[in-house]
């Protein structure tokens, strides 16, 4: 990735946050690297270099600044949204496939050989997918020395390391200091809530309508799975060793979130789709900008800056989600599918196919939302009885057809699969057509430039600003809002 040294530089000299997560300023006669808004003075000219990311920064020789936590900053919104093969990397990284499958299994859910994926990554970001893993699990280890009061040990395998002698030789390179000091330098401030219970901050670039997103989730919210209360969104999630919770509450210049993990190997992914659910690596200035260009949408956007695009914490949950509301409201949609998670816990319980940590929830817990459980897996849906779906029959198989997909490896509904790929397998199953598909591709893998004409919600909306509400029509109208149709989306909900 091409970094213009004079733009990079005005960035930090002006301490813009907006860049923040686009690139690291390294700083030669100090050694250290950091976020564009750090505050501290402006370093000389011939003493900067600039990366592409903090793997590169770091394979440079240079430790993270302990003053601005260039580790911490908002992702890249670049790597966000692209749907190419770095793009979806990066998101892959981010979840913790290295972590779990190595970089061979990284790069055989790309379809690319070890060494071209390598080749690619470091041509644009300046390292491979094992450097950039090791950033992450750094910035995983300081997380849980500074946030849990568990042992060394346990911190370096809960962060995806080897050993011991790995963590802690990483630690020292990173942000030069050993773990211990690092614990205390934190002064101790460790949190209360028991084994598994991690708080941290999830930065992101302002402006963000905190509102607009939990309107957003309260109206689609799923009783036993998540709930809206006093300015906190809260949900089961299932994550790759085990299954937890989050609370997710915005604050002023960050959303602060406590993560309840049965397996602190979890946590690197569970941050990530926190990040992605709140869709907190946008960048809205660009968005906001490209959309007020049309005077039909300029007001609402003047009005309600930072409008995001929240996303998803599992793939399958959006594509159930998406196929059960197919020609219904959002309210005959919540209930048909808090039958099915009744019937689904109902039925975990009497199997005693209760994932370790995980409590069977009761019929009675799902509609008094004290029991938040995770949304049940592509396996569990496949094995439900009929009496499970109240639906019509021929989308009851529908929603058993995708569940067999993903089941069985054939549909990759996660944010780093081809999206491409997955839309047309989508459209090749009986009884998903555009608006489903359409609705998976801008929610579940995160496609900023979704549009669903016929959507009544869309058309209602666009007819509430003055524009065309005829698909047709709308849809050729859209073009103008290119790439970024997905948050005109959104915008028009809110205006219907």
């Amino acid at each position: 990735m091409e970094l213009d040294f004079e733009r990079c530089y005005r960035a930090v000299d002006s301490r813009d946050q907006r860049f923040d997560g686009w690139f690291y300023t390294g700083v030669t006669s100090t050694g250290i690297y950091c976020r564009p808004s750090c505050p501290a003075v402006t370093p000389k000219r011939q003493n900067v270099r600039f990366f592409p990311s903090a793997a590169a920064a770091q394979g440079a020789g240079l430790r993270a600044c302990r003053r601005c936590r260039p580790d911490a900053a908002p992702g890249s919104p670049q790597w966000d949204v692209r749907a190419d093969v770095v793009g979806r990397a990066m998101r892959l990284i981010a979840d913790g496939v290295v972590d779990r499958d190595g970089v061979p299994g990284l790069a055989a859910r790309l379809g690319y050989t070890e060494r071209h994926l390598h080749r690619m990554l470091h041509a644009e970001l300046g390292a491979g997918p094992l450097a950039l893993a090791r950033a992450q699990r750094a910035q995983t280890a300081r997380i849980l020395i500074e946030t849990t009061g568990l042992g060394m040990a346990e911190i370096a395998f809960a962060a995806g390391f080897g050993s011991v002698r790995q963590f802690n030789d990483t630690v020292r390179e990173v942000y030069g200091t050993t773990p211990s000091e690092l614990r205390v330098t934190r002064g101790g401030r460790l949190v209360a809530g028991g084994a598994g219970t991690i708080s941290l901050r999830l930065a992101y670039r302002p402006p963000l309508h905190a509102g607009a997103l939990l309107d957003f989730l309260a109206l689609r919210a799923l009783p036993g799975v998540e709930e809206v209360r006093d300015g906190t969104y809260r949900r089961g999630v299932r994550l790759p060793h085990g299954v937890g919770t989050v609370a997710l509450t915005p604050a002023d210049g960050h959303v602060a979130a406590t993560l309840r993990l049965t397996d602190l190997r979890d946590l690197a992914p569970a941050v990530a789709r926190c990040r992605r659910l709140l869709d907190l690596d946008a960048d809205p200035v660009a968005i906001d900008a490209a959309l007020a260009d049309d005077p039909a949408l300029a007001a609402a956007v003047r009005a309600e800056p930072g409008v995001r695009l929240p996303h998803a914490v599992d793939g399958f949950e959006m594509a159930v989600r998406a196929i059960t509301t197919q020609q219904i409201s959002l309210t005959s949609a919540r209930t048909t599918l808090t039958h099915l998670l009744t019937t689904a816990a109902a039925q975990r319980a009497v199997d005693h196919e209760v994932v370790a940590g995980e409590p069977g929830v009761s019929r009675q817990q799902l509609h008094d939302q004290q029991e938040l459980a995770a949304f049940p897996s592509a396996e569990e849906v496949v094995g439900l009885p009929d009496r499970a779906f109240r639906m019509p029959g021929a989308r009851r198989e529908t929603l058993r057809a995708v569940a067999r997909a993903v089941a069985e490896g054939e549909l990759d509904l996660e944010p780093g699969g081809d999206r491409e790929e997955t839309v047309r397998r989508l459209l090749a199953l009986p009884g998903v057509g555009p608006w489903t598909a359409g609705y998976v591709a801008m929610r579940a893998l995160g496609d900023p430039d979704a549009l669903l004409p016929t959507d009544l919600g869309v058309r209602r909306g666009a007819a509430a600003l003055g524009l065309p509400d005829d698909p047709k029509t709308l849809n050729t109208y859209a073009d103008r809002w290119r790439p970024w149709r997905s948050y005109a989306v959104i915008r028009l909900w809110r205006a219907a």
